[in-house]
């Protein structure tokens, strides 16, 4: 199982509290993780990934083992130690502003 920590106001809006536990088909990729996500919690569809082309969202990044993923590319493997769930997948709302 996959560990992810949502923003606050994706939690509101999926109506989860704490960590998300997800099982991904096949390899353990950022797209496998999000269609996960996404099946699971449709509702969570088009706030992190634009939807028509799957593309990260502006003012979203993902984190994991103190590394920004979010330029990686989407089938890029995930680290093992998130694979394994020793360390969870983190999606952070950017901040903006002056």
């Amino acid at each position: 199982m996959i560990r992810v920590v949502l923003p606050a106001h994706l939690k509101m809006h999926a109506n989860v509290n704490g960590e998300v536990m997800l099982a991904v088909d096949g390899p353990a990729t950022q797209k496998s993780l999000l269609d996960a996500l996404e099946t699971n919690y449709p509702v969570l569809r088009g706030a992190i990934r634009e939807q028509g082309t799957l593309k990260r969202r502006p003012f979203v990044r993902f984190f994991a083992c103190q590394r920004d993923l979010s330029h990686d590319e989407p089938d890029a493997p995930l680290p093992d130690a998130v694979a394994s769930g020793a360390q969870p997948f983190l999606i952070v709302g950017a901040l903006a502003g002056g």
